[in-house]
């Protein structure tokens, strides 16, 4: 898997949107932008596509700006990135229980389902809060405390 720069920026904006600010005023586009150094322009799309998603929820007037829509332990990694980049998992743009292949690569759709399985015991289980405490649920922990992890191949 590859985690778009779209769903990075997105995460991290959702992370300053998660700072409880001290006149309890939503943090603008370009205080986000700034804070998380996330191009302005690129900013504004995947904050179109966050509202879209539910996620956050824009404020105008002199005082606007954005703040969460859903409490942040609500949100999760998945959430996230499937409002900014779509599924999970997909093989050329179908989802993997739609891929069809031929008898012999048949095999392969099973590869895929396993694949979107293990992110999702990830992505589903990381919330916005968790990210924002820095204390992440068991099934982050198990896998970062295994030291093959950190071993790029």
């Amino acid at each position: 898997m590859r985690v778009s720069a779209k769903s990075d920026y997105a995460l991290r904006a959702l992370l300053e949107m998660a700072v409880e600010r001290e006149d309890g005023r939503p943090v603008s586009a370009e205080e986000l932008g700034r804070l998380q150094e996330i191009p302005h322009g690129f900013l504004q799309a995947i904050l179109a596509d966050l509202r879209r998603a539910g996620i956050v929820v824009s404020q105008r007037g002199q005082y606007g700006g954005w703040r969460l829509q859903r409490p942040a332990d609500e949100i999760s990694v998945a959430d996230v990135i499937r409002a900014v980049d779509g599924p999970l998992v997909s093989v050329y743009g179908l989802r993997p229980e739609s891929v069809t292949y031929n008898e012999s690569a048949a095999v392969l759709q099973h590869v895929w389902i396993a694949a979107r399985s293990s992110l999702r015991d990830v992505f589903e289980n990381v919330t916005i809060a968790h990210l924002s405490s820095g204390d992440m649920p068991e099934v982050v922990t198990r896998r970062t405390a295994d030291e093959d992890a950190w071993q790029t191949r």
